[in-house]
C-alpha cells in the first residue's frame, strides 16, 4: 500500500508542469482581435504543426510577445507578418504566398490528382471488353432441354 502511494506521489510530482499563460492588456477590442488573428495565422517554428496560439514552446511565447509589442507600436498586420517572414522565413506562414518557390506547394496536389485521373482513364481505355460466346456441346444441349422439359 505504501509503495502504491509513493509511486502515485512520485508520478504526480514529476508530471505536473506549470503552463505559462499570456496575459496581455489591449487598449481596444480591435487590437485584441488583430492579435488573436495573427497568432492563429503564424506557425510556431519549433512545433511545425501548431500555430503560435496553440503552442506552449518558449519560442512561441516569445513570438506572441513580439506580436503584442509590434501591435502596441502601431504596426499593421502586413508589417508584422513581413517582419516574421523576414526573421523566420516563409515557414512561419500557414498559408504561404504564391510565388515561384511555393508553386509546388499550392499546385502540386492538384497536379498529382490530375495525373492520377489521366492514368486511370488510360488504363480503363486500353482494357478491352471481351464478349465471349459460349457454345454448348451436344451433350449439354440435351441435358438443358431435358431440364427445361421437366419443369
Amino acid at each position: 500500500m505504501k509503495y502504491l502511494i509513493f509511486t502515485l506521489l512520485f508520478t504526480v510530482a514529476f508530471t505536473t508542469t506549470a503552463w505559462e499563460t499570456d496575459t496581455y492588456v489591449f487598449h481596444d477590442e480591435v487590437t485584441e482581435i488583430r492579435y488573436k488573428s495573427l497568432v492563429k495565422e503564424l506557425r510556431c517554428p519549433k512545433c511545425q504543426n501548431q500555430n503560435l496560439a496553440d503552442s506552449n514552446s518558449p519560442i512561441a511565447a516569445d513570438l506572441r510577445r513580439e506580436v503584442y509589442q509590434l501591435l502596441e507600436q502601431g504596426k499593421s498586420d502586413g508589417e508584422i507578418v513581413d517582419f516574421m517572414v523576414k526573421r523566420y522565413g516563409e515557414f512561419v506562414l500557414y498559408r504561404p504566398k504564391v510565388s515561384s518557390l511555393t508553386y509546388i506547394l499550392w499546385f502540386g496536389p492538384a497536379f498529382l490528382l490530375l495525373i492520377g485521373v489521366i492514368v486511370v482513364v488510360q488504363i480503363l481505355r486500353k482494357k478491352p471488353i471481351k464478349k465471349e460466346t459460349v457454345t454448348l456441346s451436344k451433350e449439354q444441349k440435351n441435358k438443358l432441354a431435358q431440364i427445361l422439359k421437366d419443369k
